[in-house]
């Protein structure tokens, strides 16, 4: 029995996002620290919906969001088996596993965010497709110029392109019957135009003060377990142009024991996965409830009472 952590990615963030934080000092604590090294106020900017989902924005505020709920979380909850982070939420959850400090995380995602924006020379976009096999969905990437981003399931799936050959796959895919969902962001991650980005974070993540995770975590490009800092630097720095397969990290979550899922919020997709791909394994996010005390009651509905090492 045991416990494991799920880190989101872009894509769910909205202006209440912190509100269940106000009263955790804890939480309070690291949004102070990565506001101070952000150099504004990420509680502030939290709030202004126009901001939130623009990279460099969006990405230190949501892993300095996910840093602060799992401290307001940690102490009350049993040490995980494992953390697995989706997209960003790969970077944030080396965070929350103690291979960054708040200030050293929001640094790295201000510079993924940098570094992506400027390695992408047009206009990109990230869509999901549900409903067709990979067969299919990678011939109709063939023919638009487009990739597999992220790998959600059998028949689900993230596809990045250039924003031209985008609207040309969408229209393509809901012909063949696909449902097609335009994602808020407005770079083509986890494709082969971020490759100078990936290579430029890698030098950055050399000279950072990356430490080894205390807890494995997940590398979402395989599933595989991270638990030294160059494994972290490699595949931290290669997912950014890589394709994520997500339905790996997910089928190795029970393999490390985990009986019970927590996401971190915003937003509930990775728990909502979980749940389609494993039925019997309790999962929720942070988001589904109102208080932080109803997460911790939640958890341990399914996990024997005990005080968290940190």
């Amino acid at each position: 029995m045991g416990l494991g952590i799920l880190c989101p990615g872009q894509g769910s963030q909205h202006p209440a996002m912190l509100d269940m934080l106000a009263g955790s000092v804890a939480a309070q604590g690291i949004l102070s620290e990565s506001s101070e090294a952000f150099g504004q106020d990420l509680r502030a900017l939290a709030k202004t919906s126009a901001e939130i989902y623009r990279n460099r924005i969006a990405q230190p505020l949501l892993c300095a969001t996910e840093m602060a709920t799992w401290a307001a979380l940690k102490d009350t909850l049993p040490v995980p088996r494992v953390f697995a982070g989706y997209s960003l939420g790969e970077l944030a959850a080396y965070g929350c596993a103690g291979a960054l400090s708040p200030a050293d995380l929001v640094d790295l995602a201000s510079h993924r965010a940098r570094l992506m924006d400027a390695a992408t020379e047009k206009a990109g976009a990230l869509f999901a497709v549900r409903g067709l096999p990979r067969r299919q969905v990678e011939a109709l990437c063939q023919k638009f110029g487009a990739e597999i981003a992220i790998i959600n399931g059998d028949d689900r799936f993230i596809i990045g392109a250039a924003a031209d050959a985008a609207a040309a796959y969408r229209a393509a895919a809901i012909g063949c019957g696909a449902a097609v969902t335009r994602l808020p962001i407005e770079v083509a991650a986890h494709t082969r135009s971020l490759t100078a980005a990936s290579q430029a974070f890698r030098a950055r993540l050399n000279d950072s003060n990356l430490v080894a995770p205390a807890v494995p975590v997940l590398a979402g490009v395989n599933g595989m377990p991270i638990r030294n800092r160059q494994e972290a630097i490699e595949v931290l720095s290669r997912q950014i142009s890589t394709t994520i397969d997500w339905s790996a990290c997910l089928r190795a979550l029970p393999e490390f024991g985990c009986t019970v899922l927590v996401e971190l919020g915003p937003g509930s997709a990775l728990s909502r996965m979980a749940r389609e791909q494993f039925p019997d394994l309790p999962s929720r996010s942070v988001a589904d409830f109102r208080s932080l005390e109803a997460v911790i009651d939640w958890v341990y509905k399914f996990l024997p009472r005990q005080k968290s090492q940190g």
